[in-house]
C-alpha cells in the first residue's frame, strides 16, 4: 500500500472555545491530506501536511472544464471520547462512482480509509464534545492538467480536510421552509446528477438565492425534461409520509444516492414501514398536502442529518406539511441516527468505524 508520508504543523491554531457557534464549514484543523495521480504512474506523494493553500497551475483542467468531484463524512466523539465514522466505505465507494462519471481516477478503498484514519486520528483534539457537534470531513478530487484540451483528466489531486461543525441550518431540527422551483432544474438524466460534483451544487445557487431572498430555507427540485416529478431538496434527498406510507425519489439517474438516505430506508424498512421508492409528482404531492394526507416531510444528508419540513410553497400558495411541526417519524430517524453516530445508541447495523491510530 502507498505510504503516506506525515508533515507536522510547527504552528497549531487555538481551537474553538465556544462550540455553541462553530456555525458550518468556518474552522479548519491543523493539517490536510494530498496526494497526487499521473497517468502511467498512478497515485503517488500521499501525504499529511499542515492545512494551508494549494499550488495550481492557471490552466488546469478543474477551473476551466469543472472535472471535480468531492464527498461529505463526519467523525463523532462518543462519551467514552472514542471517534468513529458513520458508513466511511459508502462514501468511499460513491466518490469512486463520481471520479468514473467524471473521467478521474479512481482511489483504492483501503487506502482512503487507512488516510482517513490517519488524519482524524492526528486531529482527534478537533473532533468536538458537544451534543449535535462533529468534526466535517471534506474529500475532494481535481483534474490538475496544466493545458487547455478537453479530454478525460491525465494528472489530479486528492485532498482531505476537516472542519469542527456545529448545525448545518440555523434553524437547527426546527421545520424548515422550502420553495418548489419551476423554473431552474438541478441536473437531467444521462448528467451528472448522480454523482457528487460542484456542477451540480453551482447550477442550484440561483434557484437557491431566490427562494432565500422570499423567506425560503431551500428549493425543491423537479426533474429536468418533464418539470413534473420530485427529486431533491436543496443538497439533500427527500422524503414524505403520504397516507401512512414512506416515499422518495427513485435513483434515476438525477438524483444523489444519498447515504443518510440509504440509512433511513434501510431504518424505516426495520421498523416495519413500507417505503416506495418511486416517482413522485408535483401534482400528487401537493395533492396530498391539500386533502392533509402529506403527514411528514423531511431532508436527509450528512451536514444536517435529517431536517423536518414544514411549509411547502408552489406556485405562489403555501402548504402546512401535517401540524407544522416535527413529525414523529422525522425525529426517530433523527434520534436514532444520531444516537448511532454518538454512540448512544446501539450501531446493530454495523455502520460505524472506530479511528484507531493506523499501523505504520
Amino acid at each position: 500500500m502507498l505510504e503516506i508520508r506525515l508533515t507536522r504543523t510547527t504552528t497549531p491554531k487555538e481551537k474553538p472555545q465556544d462550540e455553541s457557534a462553530l456555525g458550518f464549514g468556518k474552522i479548519f484543523t491543523d493539517h490536510m491530506f494530498l496526494a497526487d495521480y499521473t497517468e502511467g504512474e498512478g497515485w503517488h506523494d500521499a501525504r499529511i501536511v499542515p492545512y494551508g493553500p494549494l499550488s495550481l497551475s492557471p490552466a488546469a483542467s478543474v477551473l476551466h472544464y469543472g472535472t471535480e468531484i468531492f464527498e461529505g463524512m463526519k467523525a463523532y466523539r462518543t462519551a467514552s471520547g472514542e471517534i468513529r465514522l458513520f458508513r466511511s466505505m459508502e462514501n468511499i465507494r460513491r466518490m469512486n462512482h463520481s471520479a468514473e462519471r467524471l473521467c478521474l481516477p479512481e482511489v483504492d478503498e483501503a487506502f482512503m480509509l487507512r488516510a482517513l484514519d490517519m488524519l482524524v486520528d492526528l486531529e482527534r483534539d478537533w473532533v468536538p464534545h458537544s451534543v449535535g457537534t462533529s468534526l466535517y470531513i471534506r474529500p475532494f478530487m481535481f483534474g490538475a492538467d496544466p493545458h487547455l484540451g478537453v479530454h478525460a483528466v491525465h494528472a489530479a489531486t486528492l485532498c482531505i480536510i476537516c472542519s469542527p461543525v456545529g448545525a448545518y441550518y440555523a434553524e437547527g431540527i426546527n421545520p424548515v421552509k422550502i420553495a418548489i422551483e419551476h423554473e431552474d432544474v438541478r441536473a437531467v438524466r444521462g448528467g451528472t446528477g448522480y454523482a457528487k460534483c460542484g456542477g451540480n451544487y453551482a447550477a442550484s445557487l440561483r434557484a437557491g438565492k431566490r427562494a432565500e431572498e422570499k423567506g425560503y430555507t431551500q428549493v425543491l427540485w423537479l426533474d429536468g425534461v418533464e418539470r413534473k416529478y420530485i427529486e431533491e431538496v436543496g443538497s439533500m434527498n427527500v422524503m414524505f409520509k403520504i397516507a401512512g406510507k414512506i416515499v422518495t425519489p427513485a435513483l434515476t439517474g438525477s438524483v444523489l444516492p444519498g447515504i443518510t438516505r440509504k440509512s433511513c430506508i434501510e431504518l424505516l424498512r426495520s421498523w416495519g414501514y413500507e417505503v416506495e421508492e418511486r416517482l413522485l409528482s408535483v401534482g400528487e404531492l401537493i395533492g396530498a398536502a391539500e386533502d392533509r394526507t402529506l403527514e411528514e416531510a423531511w431532508g436527509t444528508g450528512t451536514a444536517a442529518v435529517v431536517s423536518p419540513i414544514g411549509t411547502l410553497a408552489y406556485e405562489g400558495q403555501e402548504h402546512t406539511v401535517g401540524d407544522g411541526g416535527i413529525g414523529a417519524v422525522t425525529q426517530k430517524l433523527y434520534d436514532t441516527l444520531t444516537g448511532i453516530q454518538w454512540g448512544t445508541l446501539p450501531d446493530t447495523f454495523g455502520w460505524c468505524h472506530t479511528v484507531e491510530k493506523p499501523c505504520d
